[in-house]
């Protein structure tokens, strides 16, 4: 199965993953044989990071 293209879909689909059936992003991006680093470089353009405490990809913190 193919990532889905859309941030906000890849966000929901990859979270899922990670709160369902993978104890972390490296295991779920060799499972899938997909790049970890272009999942986690798409959903930072959306405004998302990688919460490895958490597993799962959260909104970025503001700074103001």
């Amino acid at each position: 199965m193919a990532l889905p293209k859309d941030p906000f879909m890849l966000l929901s689909y990859v979270n899922t993953q990670l709160r369902d059936n993978f104890a972390s992003l490296t295991e779920l991006a060799k499972s899938l044989g997909e790049d970890e680093g272009a999942i986690t470089q798409t959903l930072a353009g959306a405004g998302y990071t990688y919460d490895e405490s958490l597993n799962r990809f959260v909104a970025k913190q503001s700074n103001n």
